[in-house]
């Protein structure tokens, strides 16, 4: 069936407007020469802050006045019912409204036949505000990338270049300092690495957990001697848990990066103790465990206690991606658990952590 025939035709278009309603951009049909509005989807008022009953039946060229960012009137430059005979649309372009409001435009010209004049015109629009929030965001993205590898490579490419060429006048003692570093260094790309690809697989919903029963005391341990092992010292972290504690059911390697990722925050932006604790709790008839993680600091107020966990997120700091909270929020949901923030007993912050302590499904 030819576009010429879905003219005429009322099942089609009525399929035809059903389906421009699940479309996520906005869809506007206009027929006939007069170029009158026919169908308006639900997307495309969002997007032009107009109501249906302002555009319907009216010209297509006079209820939305498209122009260039010259000024000039996008219809006349298109002219969709003139010129070659030949087009079927154009491609996306960036237009103005007369409110001011920018718009991802683009069209598609209908015909009966090649060659013959154009009976309706369909025209994609996008919220142009969303394209580029999206497009900073990616901007954002790649900066702090640049950012956070260029320290690294730095220092690897410039500890290695030393020690090629000047191996013989270095002691056994400062090769080994270098190769730490430069280990150090590359162990810090890596942990960038999977950090954006989880970022990427949280944002596309696409994130996957194992989960088991897993004890925190192991855990909690595992991090600490972690931190140890790098130069901190043992005495600045304290591990208090019940000794009834159950096991929760979580993935461990995620919970690894969780924990790592919430004492890491406290020891960046804390002050004296990190105190790692756990609480048996039960939300609803689910037997879970809270996690806590409490540092010394100066705490986070209450209005921001949102905001961290969005994506960028650094509250004046300038270290690290700000994708740190963001990430663990992801990975926390993922097992089905919830995180708050709360002031700590005697001040600093305190974050919470609630996962179940079985398998969710034993209580369906």
């Amino acid at each position: 069936m030819s576009a010429g025939d879905l003219q005429d035709t009322p099942v089609p278009r009525a399929m035809a407007q059903q389906a421009a309603e699940l479309l996520p951009d906005g869809v506007v049909a206009a027929e006939g020469p007069g170029a009158i509005i026919t169908h308006i989807n639900r997307h495309s008022l969002r997007i032009t802050g107009m109501r249906a009953e302002e555009l319907v039946g009216r010209d297509l060229r006079e209820a939305l006045p498209f122009q260039d960012r010259a000024g000039e009137s996008w219809w006349e430059i298109a002219s969709p019912w003139e010129g070659l005979s030949t087009r079927t649309g154009h491609r996306e372009k960036l237009l103005v409204l007369p409110t001011g409001k920018e718009v991802l435009v683009t069209s598609r010209y209908l015909r009966r036949g090649r060659g013959l004049p154009v009976v309706a015109v369909v025209v994609g629009l996008r919220d142009a505000e969303a394209r580029r929030r999206a497009e900073a965001d990616s901007a954002a993205l790649l900066t702090t990338v640049a950012h956070e590898l260029r320290s690294p490579l730095t220092g690897v490419k410039g500890f290695s270049s030393t020690l090629l060429r000047n191996w013989d006048r270095f002691t056994d003692d400062q090769k080994r300092m270098m190769i730490e570093t430069i280990e150090a260094d590359a162990d810090r790309v890596t942990r960038l690495i999977t950090e954006l690809l989880d970022v990427s697989r949280i944002h596309a919903g696409r994130l996957r957990v194992h989960p088991q029963p897993v004890q925190v005391h192991e855990v909690y341990e595992r991090e600490v001697a972690r931190r140890s092992a790098t130069g901190a010292e043992r005495e600045r972290f304290t591990i208090d848990l019940p000794e009834d504690l159950p096991a929760i059911w979580a993935d461990p390697d995620r919970l690894d990066q969780i924990v790592s990722n919430l004492v890491e925050n406290a020891v960046r932006h804390g002050r004296g103790q990190v105190r790692l604790g756990a609480t048996r709790s039960f939300v609803g008839e689910i037997e879970a465990v809270d996690l806590t993680i409490a540092d010394d600091g100066d705490g986070i107020p209450e209005s921001h206690r949102e905001l961290v966990f969005s994506r960028f997120w650094q509250g004046g700091a300038k270290q690290g991606t700000g994708l740190g909270l963001y990430l663990v929020r992801g990975l926390v949901q993922a097992h089905g658990g919830r995180i708050g923030i709360e002031d700590a007993p005697g001040g600093g912050c305190l974050v919470r952590v609630v996962f179940p302590a079985h398998d969710p499904r034993e209580y369906l």
